[in-house]
């Protein structure tokens, strides 16, 4: 583990992970699991644990700013008394849904600022877009091969303001890897704006090479 990181962030995701994945799996289908937010999930704890600045930028590149559309939809929708205006957090206001399960999505108001603190901490890998990009397109098009009708994971059957009988072609997935490539770029350019700690994995080492 980086001395970078405290013990304890790894030991509490991990605590959430243990809770977490089994309740997934036992709940929910397995593409679930291919959702951008719960690869960034799994993908936390080995950072936490690892101290890896690759994985923690390229994970913040994931789902930094689509989480905050997340805590925004989500928070509106409280305000408007369960209507969010975004549409993609209706689950969250549908009782049919055990609370159980909408309390463990939760977690999407912690993870993008956690996995800030992870990059702030370590730095922010310049190389990480370039990493995480072709990785993002696959999952985006391997979601489509594997997807049922009713599993709108990572939005690739339709948009959320669509009616759920309402099945995109080919078309919209060029449409939306388009769509994330910008936001993920964008991210990427925002991250590289972050100050450098020097005790962070950014500084020059003493013999002058970068960890």
């Amino acid at each position: 583990m980086s001395a970078a990181l405290p013990r304890r962030l790894a030991i509490a995701w991990s605590v959430f992970v243990a809770v977490w994945l089994p309740v997934y799996i036992v709940e929910l289908p397995p593409v679930n699991f291919l959702w951008f937010s719960n690869i960034a999930v799994l993908g936390g704890l080995v950072a936490a644990w690892s101290g890896s600045q690759r994985l923690a930028s390229m994970l913040l590149i994931a789902v930094g700013l689509l989480e905050l559309g997340w805590i925004f939809d989500f928070l509106v929708g409280l305000m408007l008394g369960g209507h969010p205006p975004l549409g993609g957090v209706g689950y969250m206001f549908d009782a049919d849904i055990a609370l159980y399960l909408r309390a463990l999505s939760l977690h999407h108001l912690v993870l993008p600022f956690a996995l800030l603190w992870m990059v702030w901490r370590l730095g922010y890998d310049p190389t990480a877009f370039r990493w995480w990009l072709p990785i993002g397109w696959f999952v985006v098009l391997f979601t489509r091969w594997v997807v049922a009708p009713d599993e709108n994971v990572n939005w690739v059957l339709r948009s959320p303001w669509h009616a759920q009988e309402q099945v995109a072609g080919w078309p919209w997935i060029a449409v939306l890897m388009l769509a994330l490539t910008f936001i993920w770029w964008l991210t990427h350019r925002l991250l590289s704006l972050l100050p450098v700690r020097p005790e962070g994995r950014n500084a020059p080492a003493s013999d002058g090479t970068r960890t």
